[in-house]
This record gives C-alpha cells, structure tokens and sequence, in this order.
C-alpha cells in the first residue's frame, strides 16, 4: 500500500466507516459521543503534531484573520437576525427555551461547548482534515466540499434530517473559513457562533444540547 493509498484507507476510516458506525450504535452511545470525540481529536492531534510538514501555528494564531473578519461577523449577524425572526415567528412557544427555562445550563453551555465539542471538531474536521489530505484531494474547493459533507455524515448519529442539513451548510461555512484564514482558533470562533446561538434560540432538541 502506498502512501496515497494509505491516505484514502484512512480517509474512509475516520470518516465514513466510523460515522456509519456510530449511526448503528446510537442507542448505546448517547452518553459516549463527546469523550469518543476528545478521543478522536487526541488521535488526529498527535498525528498533526508528529508530523514535521504541519504547520504549529495554526492551532492557536489567528491566521489571516483581517481576511475573514468582516464576513464571518456580518454573516453570523445577519443569519442570527433572520434565524431569530424566522423561529419566532414559526415556533413561539420553543423560543429562547433554554435560557428562559433553564438558564444555569445555558450558563454551562456557553462555557463548555467550545471547548468539549467545538474545538475538538474543528480541529478534526478543518485542521486535520485540510493538512492529512491535501495531498490525495489537491484542489481546495474539493477538501472544502467534502469536509462539509463528511462533517454532515458525523451528525447522522442523531438520525434527524435537520442536524444533518444544517451541519452540512455549517460545514461548508467552517470550512471555507479555514481555507481563508488557515486558524484552526478562527474557526473555532464562528462554529461557537453558530453554535451557542442555534442552542439559544431553541434548537437543542434538533442538536441534542445533552450532548452538545
């Protein structure tokens, strides 16, 4: 087996066999998803840190933030404006549920999911993803589109349409963010974004905030 081939055998490992996986094991893991996710994350990590090619920096500097700021912040305004009104408007009673109902486990979300469950994903998804595969996926509109779509695959787990859609358009957001700014800690910034405001506003029934 080559290295190319290597990559590949990996590449489907990670992610698809282990989504599928998860998929047909979902009853019996409900309360193992984030420590299976901080065990991946550890694995992939260590791989990116062995390697003499990757770029250390990455994980912590903000990259080229300047080019990606105005957007990743206007956007998230406009679409946490629109999402607000549309949800409102559609879905009164589920409205800011979580912070109105239980506002000391909104407290503990916004301090735990990005470090327990965004930062892990990201750092598999976009900075792991984006360096291990470069050189079997050259074109980086390719490895944005099919991070988007593995990161979709990911949240099959929860057997809901709508987490798997709304992960797939997240995926390519974070992606082509990463692509832009090469931070593994920009991303990390608009996925807590995206995150903790789809929980706020009452969308943890289709995110499952038991497990962020």
């Amino acid at each position: 087996m080559n290295a190319n081939q290597y990559r590949w055998f990996e590449f489907t490992l990670i992610f698809v066999s282990l989504p599928l996986l998860g998929f047909f094991l979902r009853a019996y893991l409900a309360n193992w998803l984030i420590p299976a996710l901080i065990i991946l994350m550890t694995v992939c990590g260590m791989l990116l840190l062995s390697d003499p090619h990757f770029k250390r920096f990455r994980l912590t500097s903000l990259g080229q933030f300047s080019a990606v700021k105005r957007r990743l912040f206007s956007f998230f305004f406009l679409g946490a404006l629109f999402s607000g009104m549309f949800y409102g408007i559609m879905n009164q009673e589920n409205w800011f549920s979580l912070p109105r109902n239980s506002f000391n486990d909104w407290l503990m979300l916004l301090l735990l999911y990005p470090i327990l469950s965004v930062m892990p994903q990201e750092l598999i998804f976009r900075t792991y993803f984006f360096h291990r595969y470069k050189r079997i996926m050259p074109s980086k509109t390719v490895r944005i589109i099919v991070s988007a779509s593995v990161f979709a695959l990911a949240h099959i787990v929860y057997a809901n349409v709508l987490a798997v859609l709304l992960a797939f358009l997240g995926g390519l957001l974070f992606s082509y963010t990463y692509a832009q700014s090469r931070s593994t800690f920009v991303c990390v910034i608009e996925h807590s974004l995206w995150g903790l405001w789809m929980f706020t506003l009452g969308l943890g029934d289709v995110l499952d905030a038991g497990a962020f």
